[in-house]
C-alpha cells in the first residue's frame, strides 16, 4: 500500500525514470557536478551537463558511469538518489521498489555495485534486468513465444546484441563501444587532421547534425570552433559529412562485427526465425543516419529501428512493474538478488 514502483534505465549517457501508473517522467543526462572542496552535489542531469568544460577549478562535472557500468560509486549513488527524490516529489510513499537495467556482459561485482547504489538511493526492493531483455520487451517483440527475436541495443557506452526466445536470452554479446566512442573518434580525427581541439559536446553536436554510417543525399558541412593546437588560439574550421563518416567508420565496423559474431552462435532453428523477422535496433545511437541500412547490407537481413529506440529499455522496466507482465519466471541476473 505504501510502496512506489520505479523503473530506471541507468545509462552511460542518459538516465530515464518511469513510475508505475505515470509512465516516463524523467529523461536526464547522466552527469553530476560537485564541489571538490566539500563533496557537495551542485547540479545533476541537464543542468550539470551544461557545465561540462565550463566549470572553475573547485567544481567538477563528471559522468559517473563509463562503458555501461559504475565508474564512481559515490557520485552515481548521489545522482540516483536525486532522481528518485524528484520522481517521488510530493509523494507519501515510504518504500521504493526499483527495477534497474544492467549490460548483459557485466561481472557480478559490477552488478553488485548497481544494486548497492540503488540501495543507497533509498530502494527497499531491487530487481536487475539485463538491458537487451528490457529493450526487446520495450520494443514490443514477442519474447515470450517459442521463436527467435534479435535485438541490437546501441547505447552511449555499450552495444549489446541478443537472441531471445521463451522469455530468456539464448545467446548474447556485449561490447563496451557505443555513442561515446563515436564522439571520441570525431574528437581524435579533428585533432589529428586539423590540429584543433574540441570538446565532447561539440563532437556530439557534429555527430547528430551531419554524422552518418553511409553516404546520404544532401550531405553538408558544419562550421565548428575549437582551440588551435599549434598556437593555442581559438579557431574556426569547416568539417564535411564525409570526414565525419570516415572518422566513425572503425567504431561502426566493430558494432557490425559483433552482430555477425552473435549470428554465428545462433541455433539453426532460431536463425531461421531471425532471417524472416530480421533484427530490431534500440538505443539512442541506433538513430545514427544510415546505420540500419548499412547493417542490412552487411548482414543481408531485414533491419528495423524501434518506434522509440531511446525509450525501449525503460519501457521494458515499466512492463516488469506490471502484474502478469510475463517476467514472473524470468531469472533476474542469474537468480541472484543480492539479499
Amino acid at each position: 500500500m505504501f510502496t512506489r514502483d520505479i523503473g530506471v534505465d541507468l545509462g552511460t549517457a542518459n538516465t530515464l525514470v518511469c513510475v508505475k501508473g505515470k509512465g516516463i517522467i524523467m529523461r536526464e543526462p547522466s552527469v553530476v557536478a560537485y564541489d571538490i572542496r566539500n563533496d557537495a552535489v551542485r547540479a545533476v542531469g541537464r543542468e550539470a551537463k551544461d557545465m561540462i568544460g565550463r566549470t572553475p577549478g573547485s567544481i567538477v562535472a563528471v559522468r559517473p558511469l563509463k562503458d555501461g557500468v559504475i565508474a564512481d560509486f559515490d557520485v552515481t549513488a548521489a545522482m540516483l538518489k536525486r532522481f528518485v527524490r524528484e520522481a517521488l516529489k510530493g509523494s507519501l510513499f515510504s518504500r521504493v521498489r526499483m527495477v534497474l537495467c544492467i549490460p548483459a556482459g557485466v561481472t557480478e561485482v559490477e552488478s553488485r555495485a548497481v544494486y548497492d547504489a540503488a540501495k543507497q538511493a533509498g530502494a527497499t526492493d531491487i530487481d536487475l534486468i539485463e538491458e537487451p531483455m528490457a529493450a526487446a520487451v520495450g520494443a514490443g517483440l514477442p519474447v515470450w513465444d517459442a521463436s527467435g527475436n534479435m535485438v541490437v541495443d546501441i547505447g552511449g557506452g555499450t552495444s549489446e546484441v541478443a537472441i531471445i526466445s521463451l522469455g530468456d536470452i539464448v545467446t548474447a554479446q556485449s561490447i563496451r563501444i557505443g555513442g561515446d566512442n563515436l564522439d571520441e573518434a570525431i574528437v581524435n580525427y579533428i585533432r589529428k587532421k586539423h590540429s584543433l581541439l574540441i570538446g565532447e559536446r561539440t563532437a556530439e553536436q557534429i555527430k547528430i547534425e551531419i554524422g552518418s554510417a553511409k553516404e546520404y543525399e544532401g550531405e553538408t558541412s558544419i562550421e565548428i570552433k575549437g582551440r588551435n593546437l599549434l598556437d593555442g588560439l581559438p579557431k574556426n574550421i569547416t568539417v564535411s559529412s564525409a570526414e565525419v563518416r570516415s572518422a566513425m567508420a572503425d567504431t561502426v565496423a566493430q558494432i557490425i562485427d559483433t552482430i555477425r559474431s552473435t549470428l554465428e552462435k545462433t541455433p539453426p532453428e532460431l536463425a531461421a526465425d531471425i532471417i524472416d523477422r530480421g533484427m530490431t535496433l534500440t538505443g539512442g545511437s541506433s538513430l545514427l543516419r544510415g546505420l540500419a541500412e548499412l547493417i542490412a547490407e552487411e548482414t543481408g537481413m531485414p533491419v528495423t529501428v524501434a518506434a522509440n529506440p531511446i525509450d525501449c529499455v525503460v519501457l521494458g522496466t515499466a512492463k516488469r512493474l506490471e502484474a502478469n507482465s510475463g517476467f514472473e519466471n524470468y531469472v533476474f541476473r542469474r537468480g541472484k538478488r543480492f539479499r
